[in-house]
């Protein structure tokens, strides 16, 4: 930085979650804050690296306004620090429950070493601190050059990242220095007698905004002025993603009109889930480029819709691998209730992950959701997910006959296969990527796999290819097995003795008739027909090309 330049339990979950402001997203802060709760944690910002040819433009600014409506007996400290001075500043916050005089004097050990103090370290190359509040319609006391305060605010930080981006942080803690000791104290220890007897609260408001570049040249770079360097680019990325689906919903939505079945109906819904989940998001990204507050309910309604998507699919995936719709038109109770007893947990650990992402990741820490022990559970459930529809796909390969059918199911599972085990290694070698590209890169992947996953399972589930080996309701032979390539259909035999032992149809046999070959049959009303044998297999042919579209109930 520049120097001075399911049960009631889950539905209170959800609701937490609606209501819940991801403050690592927000670069727009508003608020107030009470001494009394000692500290208070504002933002983590990536500030992206100072380009060569136009580095005024491309820093990072700090900038806003911090006041109060009553008295300050002494200022309390706004800190804006980089990782690594940020770590020990805030780990040592915990010293506070044995003595908040004790927490201050710890936490400022190291950074008041490099931050610039006109009365205490003149020297210091670091812009790191500021008292606040600040007066009303002035600016802060420790802004000494006024041409560098943004216009219309009281204090201003840039921060020039020369070499690379990286991530800062920003807190306000109660502790004030003391201008002739220079030694920190705690802001209780000064007002905790008065506050005592008269109830008195010292509160200040603070009106903050954090951006990458400079505020009087924001319209030259939109898609990226508001936003924290780990999370550019994410606008346009789903708005690709979401012109990809609005050509695919529409096209779905035509095929399930076309031929209404189980499958392609909860294919639909999933879709669905994924479309809206996507319009939510982009509505709020495209509010966060322009105010950088955007609307974080709808960013966390649209998680959850994605969450339901992913697990729908999956969901769906496992249907097929055991053969429903396909091979059989049921599956048992028993397969239900072990498939249910499965996949809700899933559900419910993914759902436990976002929340766990959102609310107890340490701030500091560059971890991203897949390296918690919620998202090692989810991975492993994943996989456990894979290896199940690896052995259901074999087995119900194992007893199907239609090549056609075989050619879906050996599509389905090595496209499935791949969409199952990207999340596992996607994760892995996330590890090695820096938290500046981590984010991006695991949402960046994550989209693009489902994406495709979409539309391949479309082009399978479309009404010309899958009324093939798809099983349709509505026909005449519903129920009965598909064997009609080795001709061995209980129903065609059948149909083969009942003919041969028919009276209702009597047959009269021609001997010596001049235009009538010999061992020829003929029916009463003198039409001339085929032998026996060859009338048999023209029925059976006839009655597999009705059996295409036949069904079985397991």
């Amino acid at each position: 930085m520049n120097i001075k330049g399911r049960t009631p339990h889950i539905i209170h979950l959800l609701a937490f979650l609606w209501c819940y402001e991801y403050t690592a997203m927000a670069t727009r802060l508003q608020g107030s804050f009470d001494t009394q709760d000692f500290f208070k944690f504002l933002v983590k910002f990536g500030f992206q690296k100072a380009e060569s040819h136009r580095p005024q433009d491309s820093f990072g600014y700090i900038y806003g306004n911090i006041t109060s409506h009553r008295d300050f007996h002494q200022p309390v400290t706004l800190a804006v620090l980089d990782k690594s001075t940020f770590v020990d500043f805030y780990h040592n916050r915990s010293l506070s429950i044995y003595g908040r005089e004790l927490a201050c004097q710890h936490m400022f050990k190291n950074v008041q070493l490099l931050a610039y103090d006109v009365d205490c370290n003149p020297h210091g190359k670091r812009d790191f601190l500021r008292r606040v509040p600040c007066p009303w319609g002035h600016l802060c006391a420790d802004e000494d050059a006024p041409t560098n305060v943004i216009t219309g605010n009281q204090f201003t930080y840039v921060i020039s990242e020369v070499s690379q981006p990286r991530f800062w942080y920003m807190a306000l803690v109660a502790c004030y220095r003391n201008r002739t000791t220079c030694q920190w104290h705690s802001y209780d220890s000064l007002t905790a007698p008065a506050s005592f007897l008269n109830n008195s609260i010292s509160e200040l408001h603070y009106d903050i905004h954090v951006v990458n570049g400079h505020p009087n040249n924001s319209a030259a770079h939109p898609l990226t002025y508001e936003f924290s360097f780990d999370q550019q680019n994410l606008l346009e990325m789903y708005l690709i993603f979401l012109l990809v689906y609005i050509i695919l919903l529409p096209m779905q939505i035509y095929a399930v009109r076309l031929q209404k079945h189980p499958v392609t109906k909860l294919f639909t819904l999933s879709l669905l889930s994924e479309f809206v989940s996507l319009v939510l998001i982009t509505i709020h990204l495209i509010k966060f480029a322009s105010n950088g507050k955007g609307q974080p309910n709808l960013q966390t309604s649209g998680d959850i819709l994605d969450i339901f998507s992913r697990t729908t699919f999956m969901l769906i995936l496992l249907l097929l691998a055991k053969g429903w719709a396909v091979t059989r038109q049921q599956i048992s109770r028993t397969g239900w209730i072990i498939l249910m007893s499965i996949w809700v947990p899933y559900c419910a650990f993914h759902v436990f992950l976002y929340y766990w992402n959102r609310t107890e990741v340490d701030i500091i820490s560059d971890v991203d959701e897949y390296q918690t022990w919620p998202g090692w559970i989810v991975l492993i459930l994943r996989t456990s997910f894979m290896l199940w529809f690896l052995y259901e796909l074999r087995n119900t390969m194992k007893y199907e006959h239609s090549s056609k059918k075989l050619d879906f199911l050996l599509h389905l599972g090595a496209s499935s296969l791949v969409w199952f085990i990207y999340l596992p290694i996607v994760a892995i070698v996330a590890l090695q990527v820096s938290p500046m590209w981590r984010y991006k890169l695991l949402l960046g992947i994550t989209n693009s796999a489902d994406c495709l996953a979409y539309c391949v399972m479309t082009g399978l589930l479309w009404p010309n290819r899958s009324g093939q080996y798809l099983l349709l309701t509505g026909t005449k032979y519903a129920g009965m097995d598909e064997l009609d390539e080795f001709n061995e259909a209980p129903h065609i035999v059948r149909e083969r003795e009942r003919r041969q032992n028919s009276i209702d149809n009597p047959v009269v046999v021609v001997t010596n008739a001049p235009n009538h070959t010999p061992n020829r049959l003929a029916l009463p009303n003198g039409d001339a027909c085929t032998d026996l044998l060859e009338a048999e297999d023209l029925d059976a042919e006839l009655l597999t090309d009705l059996n295409k579209n036949s069904h079985i109930v397991a």
